[in-house]
Formats: C-alpha cells, structure tokens, sequence
C-alpha cells in the first residue's frame, strides 16, 4: 500500500512511496484464491473451489486443513480473534468474537483453530428475531461456514478479526438469516437457466447469477447527528422546516466532492479494496449531502455480503471522520431519498451475457427467451416483487422525489418494444444495436448509442445487458429482493421449458417453433407491465389502475402477498422456504414494521415535549417581556402588533401539537393491545403514522417562526451542509 493513516485514520499521499494502484493491495485481508495458494494444498484449494462453483460438500479432513491454514494465515496478518459473520433478519450482521487462544496450563498456551471451528459454532439464538420458529427458552442455533464466500480480516479500533461468512439456521433446520433462502434462489436459478441454455448451446454447462449494487447514502456531521434525536433513533428527522435551498437548483448531482466527503470516502474506498469489495464509481447524488458508490459486478452472493460489509465499513469509518452515514431510505422530507440499484443478469460459463441483445435482437431468439421470460415472471408476480422491497422507511421513499413508484412495471426502452412487437406479429423488421452518430460539435468524435434508453421513473428497467431493480430501500438487506427476483424467474424458466418440451412431443416440429410460438403467447399475455413514460405522473397512477396494476403503498398492504396461495406453492414447491419458514419471516417483517413506528412515535412524543414546545414557549415568552416593556413606555398597540401576533400564532399551535401528540399516544397504546402482528402493523399504519404528518406540519410552523437563538435543533440548512 502506498498511503499512511493520519490520527483520524484519513488517508494522506505519502509523497515518498511510489503509487502502484488499487490492484497492488487489493484484497490483501481477504483469503481468497490468492491467499489460499500460500497456505492450502491443491487439493484443499480445488475443494473451496467445487463447493462454491458447484456446491460440492468438503469433507471433514479438508476442513480440517482449511482451518489450520486460514488460522496461519489469520495470525501472520495480526489476527488474534474469529468470529462467524452472519445475517439475521434484523437488518444487520452479527459476529460473536472467540479467541484463537487457549491456554495448556498455568503460564503457557497455543492458538488452536480446528475444522469443526470453522465449518459450525452453536451462537445464543434466542434474542434473534424468529418468527415463533423456537420458543426463547430454545436458544440454539447453528452458523454454519459458506465456502463460496471468502473469509476476510476486519481491523477495527486497532484489532484485527478473522470473519468466516455463514448461513445461520434453527436447532431443527430452519432459516434465520437472508443468506441460507439466498443460496438456494441463486442455485434454483442456474439449474433453470442452465437447461434453457441447452436449447441454445449444448456446451453450457452451468450459469452465474451477476449482481452490482449501486448504494446511495447520506452524510451528516456528528455533533449535529448527536443533537438530533430522531436521527439517532429513527434514522430519519421525524420534524424539520424545509431548507429555503434544497435540490431545486439541481447543482449537487455530479458536482465538485467537497473535500471532507472526498476524505471520507478515499478512507473507506481503500479498506473496502483490503476487503476485496470491488468500488468502482463516486459521486455526489441529486440531494444535498446524498453521495453514491458502486462496485464492479459480481457472483450474486458474494455482492451481497459485500454490501452487507460495506455498509458496516462506512459507518465505521465516517466516525473517523467526525460523521455519520444515514443509510435511511428518506432522513430528510422533501428531497431525494435513497435506494439500492440492484443491476441482475445471467451469465454463462461459457461467457455469455443472456441479456445481451447483441447487435440484432429482433434475431438474436437465446436473448428474447430470457428477455421474455424475466418480464412474464414479473408481470404474474409483481405484488410480490412489491412485498420484497416493503419496509416502514422505504414506504417514505417509494414515488417521492425521483423514487420508483410504488407500482410495479417494467421499462425496456423503444427500441426493444418495437422488437417485441415485431416478434410478435412476426413481422420481419431488422433491428440493429449500437448506431453510431456524429455530433454536430467541433472537435467531439464519433459515439455509439446504445438500443436501449434509461427511465429514472421505472422500478424494473432494462439497461443495455441488465435489469435494474431501482426500488430497492437504502438500508435493505439485498437477500430478500433478490431471493423472490431469482425465484419468481427461475420457476418461470422451469414453466417455461415444461410447455416448450410438452408442445414438441405434442404437436411435433422442431424446438425453435415451439420457443417462437410460445414466446409470443407471452409477450401479448405481460403488455400491462410494460410502461416506458413518466412513472411520477398522476396519469400512470390512473392508466396503471385501468391496466390492472396495483399501487400498493404501504408494507402492512405489501407482506400480504408473501402469504397467498400461489406465493406458498412458488416458494415451498422450489425448495427455498417451507411454509414454516414463510410464515415466520412475514410475521418478522410485520412486527419490525411495528418497532420502527413504535421508536418513531416515542421519539416524536420527545421532540415535541423537550424540545419544540420549551422552545415556543421560550420564545414566547421573550415576546412577551418585549411587548410589557414597550406598553410600560406608552406605546400604543401597533408598537407591539407583530409580536403580539407571533406570540397567538405559537400559542395556536403549541397547544395544537400537544394535543395531536396526547392523541397519537392514545392511538399507539391501542395498537399495542393487539394480539396479531398483522393487525398492529395496519393499525399504526393507518391509526398511528398519519398523526406523524400532522404532528410535523405543526412543529415545522413552529420552526418557522421561531428564534433561531431559541431553536435547540439543528435545521435542516445545517444537516444539509457539509464543509
């Protein structure tokens, strides 16, 4: 490496060593192949390999070896502690740190790492969220070792920690984390794909699944985090006056890093590049202290426990940086929230992109079959595909300020729609990719514009070799997208090559024909879904609904979709969940959607009694004083008219927002008292959650007017501000 830390652990150049690239450190904490060749016979190396390429199991022996090497590894880089790093389904990873140490007696001892260490440890389980799968006085649980992705070294707060990725299951078998469904959807998938391809290519042999995951975020200074409530508790300003210059001007997108950010973000660039996370792109994003970074593409479970990682790693650092990161899906209203861009494809092993459409795709049939078929899986499937992105915070994000909406469609661009529907109508009209153009400006050479176009609007849009999956929240784990994204393709493809071989033996004639016939069949059953305007529109909210379309806004609407007939046979007959499973994930995500609103309301009842009625009443009385001066030196009453009308106005509405946050105290106790997860969760959406708004419209009024001497809050224009 060729940078130094200062005390803050900001990267400087050191002017002195000579700067060979990323590629000279890159993943130099992780033990992948690199480290492997080091430490690992041939043989052990090529077993990682086949488990993770092919899900082989490794045997107990090679684990053993594994182990020892991975542990020599561990300790000639510092490592004096490992842990299994795992998901569970509270939306952050969890590690619990052993000792490589073990003492042989009163003043002696080794470091001792065996292969049942590494492939098994039995964590404490009961305060994990699980659905009622165990009572809590059952508290196993096992994580087991994931070898398709690689054990890396976390330095923190000066030690060093080897993390073994692994699936984390019940005492009797049961999923408790995002990666064990994740695994099988990704498995699902390639099997599906891979006997599609054999229609194409007899030489395919297996498929990857790709994934990049673009993440936005924002940054804000840490003594106004601290001095903030609701940031530090709900990750989101629960009140705030908009700023009089927020994102209209349209100056932050693409702009000049300023130099604090740029800091941080060259710190937590060159750790993720230790960790082997592939960041590839920064910038500022449409907000006003919103930023974004996107890594390389990469085998769809090894992306995303990159992004579980990254985003550990970000909030980390920012401390170093006297920041936080706010990794909400909306912390400020009425500016751009953030998202995950979840860009999936399929590849080859021998190197193909099945959603290429090459430079013909009106011929190109492979390309149109996955191309279909993706968009035939979403449009029978989309409520549940909403249901994957439901959360309380995403709810505030989805069809505001440059979101998706929150109704499910699929934008493939001009070009591909008229390929469609020449395919359809079989019309023998060539489509060619990739037109060149020249542009009419001195000096500018010639480009190359691609077939497809791009829809910020769009939650499911085709771009170029890819799907982008836009509405995904900030703060999301990726599995669960992700998981009903391969699942609801994979069972397609498999449905799909069912009614291709079905109509072959039937009806005779070659497989080319039946794909052909088939295909179109599906492309005029899925033109609901397809929607290339204006997706903010009230229009598309009225043209959806005649479509057909649903435009589900809320998570307690959204998880009902999890637990519909054709939802359980889609998930239990493929093997990713049993119904047990299923059951007990939707009611996890039913009782999260509850704590999140129920610290809302908790923190709002705070904000509005410490902190918004003192500060009017304070200000008031200031008034006050000022007007009985001014009627002690004679002054008539228009001396004294605007204070006097200030001082009404915050009367008005201090006893207005006591009042609201009386009664959203008495709507939450309600709520409270229900029985089922389900029920709660509506009732403190439709109950608990307008009040929220009422609450804040009240507040900000009062912000507004209020001195800022006596405003004890940071306002937005100081949140918003970083230099």
């Amino acid at each position: 490496m060729s940078t130094k830390s200062s005390s803050k652990n900001a990267p400087e150049i050191d002017s002195t060593v000579r700067y060979e690239g990323i590629s000279s450190f890159y993943a130099d904490l992780v033990f992948g192949p690199k480290a492997q060749a080091n430490y690992l016979s041939t043989a052990a190396q090529n077993a990682i390999a086949q488990a993770a390429s092919h899900g082989q199991p490794i045997s107990r022996e090679t684990s053993d070896e594994v182990a020892a090497g991975m542990q020599a590894w561990a300790l000639d880089l510092g490592a004096t502690h490992y842990t299994h790093w795992f998901q569970p389904l509270r939306g952050t990873t969890a590690e619990k740190h052993d000792s490589f140490f073990e003492p042989t007696g009163v003043d002696t001892g080794i470091e001792k790492f065996g292969g049942k260490a590494l492939a098994q440890q039995e964590p404490d389980a009961s305060s994990f969220p699980s659905g009622g799968i165990r009572n809590t006085f059952e508290a196993r649980g096992y994580t087991a070792w994931d070898p398709s992705s690689p054990a890396f070294i976390m330095p923190k707060a000066g030690a060093k920690t080897l993390c073994i990725p692994t699936v984390f299951v019940s005492y009797t078998g049961e999923a408790l984390d995002y990666k064990a469904p994740l695994l099988k959807s990704v498995a699902f998938l390639k099997s599906t794909a891979t006997e599609v391809c054999q229609y194409f290519d007899k030489n395919v042999k297996t498929c990857s699944i790709s994934l990049g995951i673009e993440q936005e975020y924002f940054l804000v200074d840490e003594q106004q985090f601290k001095s903030r409530p609701d940031l530090m508790f709900a990750g989101r300003t629960l009140i705030g006056n908009s700023p009089a210059k927020g994102q209209q001007l349209e100056d932050h997108y693409f702009g000049s890093i300023p130099n604090r950010v740029l800091a941080f973000m060259a710190d937590f660039e060159e750790r993720a590049h230790l960790l082997g996370i592939p960041l590839r792109t920064r910038h500022n994003e449409v907000a006003p202290a919103q930023f974004e970074c996107a890594p390389q593409y990469e085998d769809m479970n090894l992306a995303v426990d990159h992004n579980s990682l990254l985003m550990d790693l970000m909030e980390s650092v920012a401390l170093d940086h006297n920041l936080r990161v706010l990794l909400h899906e909306k912390p400020y209203k009425g500016i751009n929230g953030s998202g995950k861009h979840n860009n999936w494809s399929i590849i080859t092993d021998t190197g193909v992109n099945l959603f290429a459409p090459g430079n013909s795709p009106d011929s190109n049939l492979q390309f149109l079959t996955f191309f279909v078929n993706t968009i035939k899986a979403v449009h029978d499937h989309r409520d549940l595909l909403r249901a994957s992105i439901a959360t309380a915070a995403n709810d505030h994000r989805l069809g505001a300020n440059e979101a998706p909406p929150a109704i499910m469609s699929v934008f493939v661009g001009h070009t591909l729609e008229n390929v469609l529907n020449d395919f359809e109508s079989d019309a023998k009209v060539g489509t060619k990719a990739n037109a060149s153009a020249t542009i009419n400006v001195p000096n500018i050479p010639e480009i190359l514009f691609d077939n497809t176009d791009r829809n910020r609007t769009s939650p499911f849009a085709f771009t170029g070799n890819k799907f982008e999956f836009r509405a995904v929240g900030s703060s999301d784990n990726c599995s669960s997208s992700m998981v009903v994204l391969n699942t609801i393709v994979a069972n397609q493809l498999k449905n799909f090559k069912a009614e291709v071989d079905a109509h072959v033996a039937k009806n005779g004639g070659n497989t080319e024909d039946a794909i052909k016939q088939i295909l179109r069949t599906y492309i005029t059953d899925t033109k609901r879904i397809l929607f290339g305007g204006n997706g903010y529109g009230d229009e598309w909210k009225a043209e959806a609904k005649r479509r057909g379309l649903s435009n589900i806004t809320t998570t307690p609407e959204a998880l009902q979709a999890y637990l519909t007939p054709e939802s359980e046979k889609l998930f239990v007959e493929n093997g990713i969940f049993s119904h047990r499973e299923l059951e007990a994930r939707t009611e996890i995500r039913y009782e999260t959607y509850v704590l999140r609103l129920q610290i809302e309301g908790r923190v709002m009842n705070e904000l509005v009694s410490s902190y918004v009625i003192p500060s009017a009443v304070n200000y008031q009385k200031r008034l006050a004083d000022n007007i009985n001066a001014l009627k002690s030196m004679g002054m008539s009453a228009s001396a004294y008219k605007a204070q006097a009308e200030i001082v009404e106005f915050l009367s008005k509405h201090i006893n207005r927002v006591y009042e609201l946050n009386e009664q959203m105290t008495s709507e939450r106790a309600k709520a409270n008292n229900l029985d089922h997860a389900d029920k709660k969760a509506l009732a403190y959406c439709n109950s608990v959650k307008p009040m929220f708004d009422e609450i804040r419209e009240c507040c900000d009024e009062i912000e507004r007017v209020c001195d800022d001497a006596e405003w004890t809050l940071p306002k937005y224009r100081e949140l918003l501000s970083l230099s």
